[in-house]
């Protein structure tokens, strides 16, 4: 394991290179058309961007009490209104047959639902969907993972904000990070290689990590994604001390000459970058880059059934009276008709957080 972790010359050279170194959206331009449960066409927005691809988050209880989301721990239990497994299946089946094709999993932390690999399952059910995903921060990833591959896990997204136990424990309140490193060495040996750590980018810490990151993605077929910091209702103090725009690191990896992944279908807003030196990836989510919403193809349900069409907008769409009367063909109507009011982009630049007080509210 030692060796695996040698760190590259490159790496090196980039870490320390690091170290020295729209108010108005626009106006629609067409108003959609009515449309009617025999249309077939997917969901799409007024900007013609198709909406392919559902985050669903299945409970807002999470068991960290990372300094960014939650630092003083989830506040209480599990909340009783969280979708049951009908629920979501009527859910699945709607949002498939309007043209969603991936289904990320997220909470909160989704691994504490005790039915998660048969929510992975019902997600798994409805033929349109190509893909399903889970992110986690890992917790008992070693012991669930064969269930929820069973059940037709696709993709995993595991949350590592550093690879120093001392470091991770300090960011998140937890002294896993061994623990999951161990479990991620095991899954890839298994012969899973849908993986991508996330990995967010905090200036204090943005020295070690990187160097850190690049070591880990040398020898393992995993993408590793560097995500912003985003401004939420309540970290404007550590907003302000800790953002690191991803532009300068971007930037240094392309001197490095690590060259622009294509985007695939269906994909999240991440830049992806290879190397041929490096048996992985390694990715940037910058929500405050030009353009960063220009080819958003997400909407968000919470796990009370309210739906997002903007992390960061300020309406939440409520579901559940579809869901609780599993009216599917109702839910699609609505669906259709709500997609038109999604923003052409958010408004952080301006300060505007909307609904969202912490990430753990819809997994981000």
């Amino acid at each position: 394991m030692a060796e695996r972790h040698t760190l590259p010359s490159s790496a090196t050279r980039f870490s320390d290179g690091l170290k020295g170194s729209l108010k108005n959206s626009k106006q629609p331009p067409h108003t959609p058309k009515p449309r009617t449960m025999t249309d077939t066409r997917p969901l799409t927005d007024p900007y013609q961007r198709r909406l392919s691809y559902l985050r669903l988050s299945v409970t807002d209880l999470c068991n960290y009490r990372c300094t960014y989301c939650l630092p003083d721990g989830y506040q209480g239990k599990a909340k009783p209104d969280e979708l049951t497994l009908p629920e979501i299946q009527t859910l699945v089946t709607a949002f498939a047959a309007s043209g969603t094709r991936k289904i990320r999993v997220t909470g909160g932390e989704p691994t504490l639902r005790r039915d998660l690999a048969d929510i992975i399952a019902a997600c798994k059910a409805a033929p349109q969907i190509e893909n399903v995903a889970l992110t986690t921060n890992a917790y008992r990833l070693g012991k669930i993972f064969p269930a929820c591959r069973a059940a037709g896990l696709d993709k995993l997204n595991v949350s590592i904000d550093s690879f120093n136990p001392d470091t991770f424990q300090k960011i998140t309140g937890k002294n896993e990070c061994q623990n999951i490193l161990r479990d991620l060495e095991t899954i890839l040996d298994s012969g899973f290689y849908g993986i991508k750590i996330n990995t967010l980018l905090l200036r204090q810490y943005a020295g070690q990590t990187l160097p850190d990151a690049l070591a880990y993605i040398k020898t393992r077929p995993v993408t590793l994604r560097f995500i912003e910091l985003m401004q939420t209702g309540d970290n404007l103090g550590f907003f302000n001390r800790e953002h690191l725009s991803a532009a300068k690191i971007e930037r240094s990896l392309q001197r490095e000459g690590w060259q622009l992944h294509p985007r695939q279908p269906h994909a999240g807003p991440a830049r992806e970058y290879f190397h041929r030196d490096f048996a992985g990836s390694i990715g940037f989510i910058a929500p405050y880059s030009q353009d960063f919403c220009k080819s958003c193809n997400r909407l968000r349900v919470t796990a009370q059934g309210k739906m997002h069409l903007c992390l960061f907008g300020g309406i939440a769409y409520d579901l559940r009276d579809y869901l609780k009367n599993a009216d599917s063909d109702g839910l699609r109507r609505y669906l259709y008709e709500t997609v038109a009011q999604k923003p052409e982009h958010h408004y952080l630049h301006d300060k505007k957080v909307g609904l969202i007080t912490n990430l753990s509210m819809t997994g981000g």
